[in-house]
């Protein structure tokens, strides 16, 4: 988990971690079975309080992504990697809407709106070293 915290977000901490490591289970950088770090090794690492991280593995535990195995630490859930990319593309779809439907309320075309879409894309994926 390489990005940054940010302190002043209108994000509370605890859900940048949570969206963070629900993002990095999606994208297969944890498998299921596999262990995250240790909530003080991601406190240390984050520069955040333990409570912080604690808070953020509840939710992760709440929302069937991970389980915990007492004594041992976190796990990312058999299906966890499914059940990130499920919540990632609805939070995408979700976006994409809000998006869209600001664009028509400001009066653009559909064809500027999927310009605007292809631009988006290009400016993400050109940074990245390409579209997958």
């Amino acid at each position: 988990m390489t990005q940054r915290i940010e302190p002043d977000s209108h994000v509370p901490v605890y859900l940048q971690i949570v969206e963070r490591l629900r993002s990095a289970i999606a994208a297969g950088v944890y498998q299921p079975g596999e262990a995250l770090p240790s909530l003080r090794a991601l406190a240390t690492h984050l520069k955040v309080n333990p409570n912080t991280v604690q808070r953020a593995y509840e939710e992760l535990d709440r929302q069937g992504l991970v389980k915990s195995h007492r004594g041992v630490g976190m796990f990312v859930a058999r299906r966890g990697a499914q059940s990130a990319r499920d919540r990632a593309e609805d939070s995408a779809q979700t976006a994409l809407v809000q998006a869209v439907t600001a664009a028509a309320a400001a009066g653009l075309s559909t064809s500027r709106i999927r310009e605007l879409f292809e631009a988006s894309l290009d400016q993400v994926f050109v940074a990245e070293g390409g579209r997958p």
